[in-house]
């Protein structure tokens, strides 16, 4: 139960980190969200777990593809942003056109036989 809440506290520690350092300079918050450390530390945790470096190889495969669909969350947030969207309408619509990116990966990546 201890390394439950030892890998809880950490990765919310993390969450705490950088909105804590986005408030004095958006470049450094940014740059810290930017590292893939919740990916990281997901697959250190699953290694750890399990020991199976096949299941992390796979981990890792599996977020290098849904990467790319997540990407246009970064692409239509500030675009809506600035033409005066609302804050939270803005990351609703980029939150459904990334869920949306999301499932066209998945269907191309099904198509062309590669398994998630």
């Amino acid at each position: 139960m201890l390394y439950y809440f030892v890998k809880l506290i950490i990765s919310a520690l993390i969450i705490v980190l950088i909105s804590e350092v986005s408030k004095r300079s958006s470049f450094v918050g940014a740059l810290l969200a930017s590292l893939p450390l919740v990916s990281v530390l997901g697959m250190i945790w699953l290694y750890v777990d399990t020991k199976d470096v096949e299941k992390v190889s796979t981990l890792a495969t599996s977020i290098f593809w849904l990467v790319l669909p997540s990407l246009a969350l970064f692409i239509a947030l500030p675009l809506l942003l600035k033409q005066g969207v609302s804050f939270s309408l803005s990351m609703a619509l980029s939150i459904m056109l990334t869920i949306l990116c999301y499932g066209v990966m998945v269907g191309l990546l099904s198509f062309f036989g590669v398994k998630l």
